[in-house]
């Protein structure tokens, strides 16, 4: 039997990941890019290209891992069976996990033998699985799904087939397609944070943009916001494969949040909760990975108290930038505990000789029920004088950021945040926001801010904004206490 795959070009992103020889390759995109499809034809390279034995047979063995099997056997099978059914032998059920057992000719009189294994892994616990398996690559499909125990251990346990008689594996290693998940999850950590040595990251186009526009209707100040509005991407891959404005139609019904996760292709997460920012924010935009403190340019420090403490870090540049350094949060600290042993120790490392401004929240002035002292004593006893915010209304703490994101300076935002920050970035992309309301009918919000671990640092950033727009704050010189040096 012949057999020919014929295939369409479908994005430069698919074919580098395709084409990727990283021990491990991961791909991120929307609904609807190809990105299975891709893994199935990478699985059938990996598998042709294996150097033969002395017998002329390239042998190969995969395991194609997935959460469940209901979505093993719906999606993931169905779409390998689809595509390569016909080179070889499919069998389920028994003891022993469904497998697809390949056996072909190629065009040099080589024949490919191969096993596809498919598992479900959905729990830490389910990697006793993988123990004691001959393994030559791994696929991850739908990988945000997967425990990160369960990829540690597979990183384990490929290259030890075929076996040295027949040759060693010619190539080993793990690749993986996803949609955008959570910024706290593991693959974001692992993208752009930890950056594993050998792994290769690819993260396609959004089918969808969010249109923005240039608003100069205040005289002396270009603003650029978000019209509301999404764009299709005429960029997105795999759109010849796709029915006719896939993206537009599926954006019908659906909340920012979804649009942002599955089609923009934006790290998120789906929240019922309207964020509070989300007409200003653009996390393209706004988010500056090259972004340094500015020596001679004093440090602005907003605070948040209580037993869930944070801090924000942040300069107001020459041209009235505003640039987001770094963000100090605590869970179960009181502010001795948190000035000591989690903010000290960041100013010690990287802003020594810097004249810091500190601002805080108006609360800290008030004595407890059981303590003479309050915050602002506290701090100062501890070396730090700080300025009490002028207000605690919330209308006019959101406008002051809200002011500044809208702006743009000599052609780049009047803000920008380093990515370090995570917990403010993922509050203004979904968890700092308005929650919505139980009731029938029309979707509504409340009014306030839903407490979570997203609205104390942004409180804090509020507070440090605020100042720049006009809080008279007292300079002190920060002395670098060596007992906290690194």
């Amino acid at each position: 039997m012949r057999f020919k795959l014929i295939t369409k070009a479908q994005g430069s992103t698919l074919d580098k990941y395709y084409n990727s020889t990283a021990r491990v390759a991961m791909i991120m995109g929307p609904l609807g890019s190809g990105k299975t499809f891709r893994s199935c034809e990478k699985a059938l390279k990996i598998m042709r290209e294996q150097k033969p034995n002395r017998q002329g047979i390239r042998k190969t063995r995969g395991y194609a891992i997935r959460n469940t099997y209901s979505d093993l056997n719906t999606t993931t099978i169905k779409d390998w069976l689809e595509l390569f059914g016909p080179l070889g032998s499919f069998t389920a059920g028994g003891m022993h996990p469904p497998t697809h057992r390949l056996r072909f000719r190629l065009p040099d009189k080589t024949i490919v033998e191969s096993e596809m294994v498919f598992i479900a892994l959905d729990r830490p616990q389910a990697i006793k699985k993988l123990r004691g398996a001959q393994v030559t690559f791994f696929w991850l499909n739908e990988t945000k799904e997967l425990p990160k125990e369960v990829i540690d251990m597979a990183d384990l346990r490929h290259g030890r087939y075929p076996s040295p008689v027949d040759g060693g594996p010619t190539w080993h290693g793990m690749f993986g397609d996803y949609n955008a998940p959570d910024e706290d999850h593991w693959l974001y950590e692992l993208e752009r944070v930890t950056k594993p040595k050998d792994w290769e990251f690819f993260v396609q186009p959004g089918g969808v943009f969010k249109e923005m526009q240039l608003d100069t209707t205040t005289p002396g100040k270009a603003q650029l916001r978000w019209t509301g509005k999404w764009v299709a991407n005429p960029d997105a891959e795999n759109l010849q494969n796709l029915p006719k404005e896939y993206y537009i139609r599926g954006m019908e019904g659906k909340e920012d949040s979804w649009i942002d996760v599955n089609l923009a292709n934006s790290y998120g997460v789906v929240v019922e909760g309207k964020p509070i920012y989300k007409e200003q924010w653009n996390d393209a935009l706004h988010v500056n990975p090259e972004l340094k403190p500015i020596p001679g340019i004093p440090l602005l420090i907003g605070l948040d108290f209580g037993l869930t403490p944070s801090a924000v870090l942040g300069q107001e540049t020459a041209n009235g930038a505003v640039h987001i350094l770094g963000e100090v949060v605590a869970d179960g600290m009181g502010i001795k505990q948190f000035v000591k042993h989690a903010l000290k120790p960041i100013l010690n490392r990287f802003y020594r000789g810097y004249t810091l401004l500190l601002v805080g929240d108006p609360a800290g002035n008030r004595r407890a029920d059981t303590d003479e002292e309050t915050v602002f004593k506290t701090l100062h006893d501890m070396g730090f004088d700080v300025e009490e915010a002028n207000t605690n209304d919330p209308d006019i703490r959101w406008e002051a950021v809200r002011e500044p994101l809208q702006r743009l300076i000599d052609g780049r935002p009047g803000f920008q945040l380093h990515p370090r920050c995570k917990t403010l970035r993922k509050g203004f992309n979904s968890g700092y926001c308005f929650r919505r309301l139980q009731i029938s009918g029309e979707t509504r919000y409340s009014d306030r801010a839903t407490k979570n671990k997203y609205s104390h640092p942004h409180d804090a950033l509020q507070y440090l904004c605020m100042m720049i727009n006009g809080s008279s704050v007292p300079a002190v010189k920060f002395e670098r206490d060596d007992s906290y040096s690194y």
